[in-house]
């Protein structure tokens, strides 16, 4: 076993006891748990009034979102293809959203205040050590992504064909990321700790180390990289890039 195979000193990131209020007995990155959230936040536009049957076609239709995205891109989607992939009438699909583009923002604010909230969650007494801090920032953000790997691709993969204010909104989650990230450089650096001149340019340099693991998944299962292996990589790079002294 070579050292970047090598278990954690600590136990992997348990995301779920990060996560706001998941539904109890679920799997907290389960495509109805999320659309579970999803319903709770756009309740007052979707006019299914039972919660059971809402989450349930909530499902159907984002992971037939997703599906029909990768293949031939969320632009080139239509309602009519989007009905006949997840089952339902194009009234059915009506219930949920008014057109293609109040899905998207669905989808990309999921994901946004998931990630931010995750990301904003750290252990008690993190905040201290900003060494200890900044690696767990670098684990939790990739194995959120592990978990929620279809629509992180998907928030990625589209964002330059959306309209406007979905781009906008996909832009400023990947910037609340970075100044997440940011705070934990600035701290590290007034403490000694790091070596870092532009927190803000530091952190927007980390982003793409995070987004390669769902991004370029096949890359990375071709090499047989698992993600432990992967979380130590980025995280030993990291440190040597920012190392004081």
């Amino acid at each position: 076993m070579s050292p970047a195979d090598a278990p954690p000193a600590n136990p992997p990131v348990n995301l779920a006891a990060h996560l706001p209020a998941p539904p109890p007995a679920k799997d907290a990155y389960a495509t109805e748990a999320i659309c579970a959230r999803i319903l709770a936040r756009h309740r007052d536009r979707i006019s299914v009034r039972k919660d059971h049957v809402a989450v349930a076609n909530l499902a159907r239709i984002i992971e037939a979102v997703l599906k029909l995205s990768s293949r031939q891109g969320f632009h080139e989607t239509s309602l009519r293809d989007l009905a006949r992939a997840s089952g339902l009438s194009m009234g059915g699909l009506y219930s949920y959203f008014d057109n293609k583009n109040t899905l998207l923002v669905m989808i990309l604010t999921e994901v946004a205040e998931t990630a931010e909230a995750v990301l904003r969650q750290a252990p008690a007494g993190l905040a201290a050590d900003p060494a200890a801090h900044l690696r767990w920032l670098i684990e939790t953000h990739i194995r959120l992504t592990e978990a929620m790997q279809p629509w992180f691709v998907f928030a990625f993969m589209e964002a330059k064909g959306f309209p406007a204010p979905a781009r906008t909104m996909a832009t400023e989650s990947e910037a609340a990321t970075e100044r997440i990230f940011a705070e934990v450089l600035a701290r590290g650096a007034a403490a000694g700790v790091f070596a870092v001149a532009d927190v803000d340019l530091t952190a927007a340099l980390i982003k793409p180390l995070l987004q390669d693991w769902y991004v370029k998944r096949a890359k990375h299962r071709k090499r047989g990289i698992p993600i432990q292996r992967y979380i130590a990589g980025v995280t030993a790079f990291v440190e040597r890039a920012i190392a004081a002294g």
